[in-house]
């Protein structure tokens, strides 16, 4: 498919009807799509680019860990929609999806690689990370993949995990950088600036009754940042504008729950039910008990403050480079 284009999605890799020609693939969870991940859909791309065919990409809804452990599931760091746009944006034309549910639970590795690799996406070259595993008790391995799918003409290729600073980067590496509140170096081993989609819902008005108003969000996915005060650039409803987000119970006011609150700087209008978009750039402070809701207000005030002069900064340094 080496005419690009926007990227397709089949929706069950079990009942796909079209053929791709030269399908190169890549299979896992790609959660965070980050500089490892990267990697991997670099060669998938160069290697279909190669052959004149096509970059295809093969992840499983729900990820399996949340499937076999439904009360403990994973904090992910993508919703799928942020992943696919992702995926895209490094090169794959097709993404495969797989429902993982009990039949694949139980297909056995032999059985992975004949029905789903290689009748349904017909591939002719599988990449695959080096902690890949597959199949019924995770059995299946490199070593295995590579000599069966020898015996039917095709091939398949190990990448090498990527390290920076001598530490190999992981998806779970990157969640606890964001439980300990470290943006620098989980944006380091994204390869961009960490995110949060979500819906935003109604919530108590107090922050309006504080005088700044704010979306309560609740997140596609649950790798949220340590408790805390950030900077961040929230994008709804075609806008793009600067925000102060909280991240934790505030304390002061007696939430239960965990919140997610952000006062968009200059904004106002009704966007409960609309998804938003957060990017985080530095975390200014943690969460803290005031002694009162006057010494909160000052606070918030000097927190907008605060985000107002980082993103004006920020801007005048862009435009100096």
């Amino acid at each position: 498919m080496a005419d690009g284009g926007k990227m397709r999605l089949v929706d069950d890799v079990r009942t796909v009807r079209e053929q791709f020609p030269e399908v190169v693939l890549t299979i896992g969870s790609f959660d965070g799509v980050h500089l490892g991940h990267q990697a991997i859909l670099r060669d998938v791309a160069e290697r279909a680019r190669r052959r004149g065919g096509t970059a295809c990409v093969m992840t499983m809804q729900p990820h399996p860990r949340e499937y076999f452990s439904p009360d403990r599931p994973p904090n992910l760091l993508t919703s799928e929609a942020q992943k696919a746009r992702l995926l895209e944006e490094f090169g794959m034309h097709v993404l495969f999806v797989l429902p993982f549910d009990a039949t694949v639970a139980r297909m056995t590795a032999e059985a992975f690689i004949d029905e789903i690799i290689l009748r349904r996406c017909q591939a002719v070259e599988v990449v695959i990370g080096h902690d890949f595993r597959f199949g019924k008790d995770a059995r299946g391995d490199y070593e295995f993949l590579a000599e069966r799918l020898g015996h039917h003409g095709a091939s398949a290729v190990q990448v090498a995990p990527v390290h920076v600073a001598g530490e190999r980067i992981s998806s779970t590496l990157i969640r606890e950088c964001l439980l300990e509140g470290d943006l620098e170096r989980a944006a380091q081993l994204l390869g961009r600036r960490y995110t949060l989609a979500g819906q935003v819902v109604s919530g108590r008005g107090i922050g309006a009754e504080l005088g700044y108003p704010t979306a309560n969000i609740k997140p596609d996915h649950s790798a949220v940042p340590a408790h805390g005060v950030y900077a961040a650039l929230a994008q709804v409803s075609g806008e793009t504008r600067p925000a102060a987000i909280n991240i934790g119970i505030a304390p002061t006011i007696s939430h239960e729950d965990l919140t997610i609150e952000a006062h968009i700087l200059g904004f106002s209008g009704h966007i409960t039910g609309e998804l938003i978009e957060l990017e985080f750039f530095e975390r200014l402070r943690p969460e803290r008990r005031f002694p009162s809701k006057k010494a909160l207000i000052a606070q918030i005030a000097q927190d907008v403050q605060t985000v107002q002069a980082f993103f004006d900064t920020l801007k005048t340094f862009t435009n100096c480079r």
